[in-house]
């Protein structure tokens, strides 16, 4: 049993660190956008607004899920800058 929750925590950090990243890929469209070459706002905004209600409820579980909140940060912001960027 211990075992087991030992790899969950595992793929859980992975998992996190996966998530950061995909929201880092927000960051040459950011440059783009600044560039003139704008992309599609709708994408960026509902991933950010998933990842409000991701974070809301990982803070708000009994025991925090720190892994869900951790991995959903950084998509609320990049994804704002990524759709504020987007309006032209």
């Amino acid at each position: 049993m211990k075992e087991e929750s030992k790899l969950i925590q595992i793929i859980g950090r992975i998992a996190s660190g996966l998530s950061v990243l995909m929201y880092v890929s927000y960051i040459p469209q950011i440059i783009a956008n600044l560039n003139g070459n704008y992309g599609n706002p709708i994408q960026p905004l509902v991933a950010a607004l998933n990842c409000i209600v991701w974070t809301i409820y990982g803070y708000f579980k009994p025991a925090k899920d720190w892994p869900i909140i951790i991995a959903n940060v950084p998509g609320i912001f990049l994804g704002i800058i990524t759709f504020c960027t987007a309006l032209h």
